[in-house]
């Protein structure tokens, strides 16, 4: 069985010509593909037989809802989502003046190790491919009735290191007879794989790149991100200053703000100097609470102020709001908290 939701429309093309149907076909197969049909049989315009020939050698890849969590502070929503290997991802909805926006999970968990990172605690199982990437968007559009105009590759993974998957979801969303969101509508956060950065800069895509920095500093970065141990924050920025010349957008630097750690004044002088001249954006995020560490967020005084040092040396700074932070919001708890559950379960079970 294939995936064929991950099939470009060329590749369905090539495969039904193969098999001597006319090529008309795979359009109408790619557009109801891309619709967010869930079974071969919801292809209304197809005959009985070429629909239970296409059940025999595909499969449509779908995002079952296991889980869905309302904010009631702003309907923030959250899910759960599994695929039909039973593995499990979470992806957010979020409402913005602009319209909705949803963060979606890129691999099954995640390698990268960061310590402050809720995911990377689960474990890593597996990379998800470019159809379940788009299956996420097609169950949160359904679900609330909304269409998603915004998305954000920054939930569960390193997206970065699931490259080609990526690349190839990707092209798929963009595609007109796709759901069509273009590259100026997508975000693609990295902790900073640097070799695919610049892989990624010479595509020009035109999205959005979000580095996940944390840090002014290798003492610092290393302690709490691992991957700054292969490429180190000069290396880090010496390619997002490619990936900016190349591309000619601004890069969003993510840096989460923990208290003790890295949110003193130094850290913010020694921030902007190495950012100096950078076309980019530097975003502060109270840091998560995550079970398991004992990282607090830094105070509303402490963000202000570190923000303010920021702007006085010539960056462009914010600070993120927060949303859905009654649901926890930020990716791999849920996920995370399941698998405890039916680890309970089964050693209940075997007791």
């Amino acid at each position: 069985m294939r995936d064929i939701k991950s099939m470009t429309l060329e590749e369905i093309q090539a495969e039904f010509q193969a098999e001597n149907l006319p090529g008309f076909r795979a359009k109408q197969v790619y557009q109801w593909l891309h619709r967010g049909v869930e079974s071969f049989a919801e292809m209304s315009d197809q005959s009985k037989d070429f629909r239970k020939k296409l059940g025999e050698k595909y499969y449509i890849s779908v995002a079952n809802i296991e889980k869905k969590l309302v904010s009631h502070y702003d309907n923030t929503v959250k899910y759960l989502f599994s695929f039909r290997d039973g593995e499990c991802v979470e992806s957010v909805v979020m409402e913005y003046r602009h319209g909705y926006s949803i963060c979606i999970s890129t691999q099954v968990g995640c390698k990268m190790g960061c310590t402050f990172c809720a995911t990377g605690k689960s474990g890593f199982s597996r990379n998800l491919t470019a159809s379940e990437m788009l299956a996420q968007i097609q169950a949160a559009q359904k679900d609330l009735g909304v269409r998603i105009s915004n998305v954000v590759l920054m939930g569960m993974g390193e997206p970065l290191d699931n490259y080609e998957n990526v690349l190839r979801f990707l092209e798929l969303l963009s595609s007109d007879l796709g759901l069509g969101i273009g590259m100026r509508h997508i975000s693609l956060s990295t902790c900073g794989v640097v070799d695919r950065i610049y892989d990624l800069a010479e595509k020009k895509l035109q999205l959005t790149l979000s580095v996940s920095l944390h840090a002014p500093n290798d003492a610092i970065r290393s302690q709490t991100m691992p991957i700054n141990k292969k490429w180190g924050v000069d290396q880090l920025l010496a390619a997002c200053r490619h990936y900016g010349k190349t591309t000619g957008r601004r890069i969003s630097f993510e840096y989460a703000m923990i208290s003790g750690v890295n949110d003193s004044d130094d850290c913010a002088r020694e921030l902007a100097a190495k950012l100096k001249g950078t076309l980019s954006h530097v975003n502060l995020i109270p840091v998560n609470d995550v079970t398991g560490n004992d990282y607090r967020k830094s105070s509303a005084q402490r963000l202000e102020r570190f923000c303010r040092i920021l702007s006085q040396q010539g960056l462009t700074a914010t600070v993120r709001r927060t949303l859905g932070s009654d649901i926890n919001a930020s990716c791999g708890q849920l996920r995370r908290r399941q698998k405890e559950e039916v680890a309970n379960v089964e050693r209940s079970e075997f007791e």
